[in-house]
This record gives structure tokens, sequence and C-alpha cells, in this order.
């Protein structure tokens, strides 16, 4: 029977070699509208996004795979509190920057 090496047992400890990893962007994505009604492949987007109930937020990474996750359910889907299909979002994407927090602005 052979022994798996962890962090703990590996010689020189967890830290050596590891290189100090930089913060990673995220981006908060919040359930607004129900997908009763829309395509199934819509639908497990929205879940595999780890979304469940109307209104929840979930918290992930920035990267290219999510951004299209959240493209292709804009319309379900707000992030960082500016609804995924709005212009200011889109213009905010295509220039590389972030979007300023709009919760306080008033949806409707």
């Amino acid at each position: 029977m052979s022994r798996i090496r962890t962090a703990e047992t590996a010689p020189g400890g967890a830290d050596e070699g590891v290189a100090e990893t930089a913060p990673v962007a995220t981006i908060r994505v919040t359930y607004r509208k129900s997908a009763i009604g829309y395509a199934q492949d819509q639908k497990a987007t929205v879940a595999a996004l780890g979304l469940h109930r109307l209104h929840q937020t979930v918290v992930h990474a920035d990267t290219p795979a999510v951004r299209g996750m959240v493209q292709k359910v804009r319309h379900l889907v707000s992030v960082d509190g500016v609804p995924a299909d709005s212009p200011e979002l889109a213009a905010a994407a295509a220039a590389g920057g972030e979007v300023k927090d709009a919760s306080s602005r008033r949806e409707s």
C-alpha cells in the first residue's frame, strides 16, 4: 500500500516551492429573473453558476468562461448590481474595465 503525500507530509513543508499568486478579480452574479419558460440549456447555465433561488448572489472569479456563461443568461442575471443585458455593462466589458457597483440604483 502506498501513501499519498500531502502538504503536511511533503518534505520542506507546505510553503516550499509555492509562488505567491496575485489576487483574482471577482464578479458578483445575482439571479434576477426566473428561468421558467426558457430553454433547458439556459436553466443548466443558471444552475452551473451556482444559482438556485431568485435574488441569490454568488461570487465567481472573473474568467472568460464565467463571462460567457453570464452572457448566455444575461436576461436572467445581473453582474455587480448592474443588469447583465445593460449597455453600461457591455461597454465596460468591451473596455476591459470593472463595473462600478450600482446596487443603490433602482431597478425596474
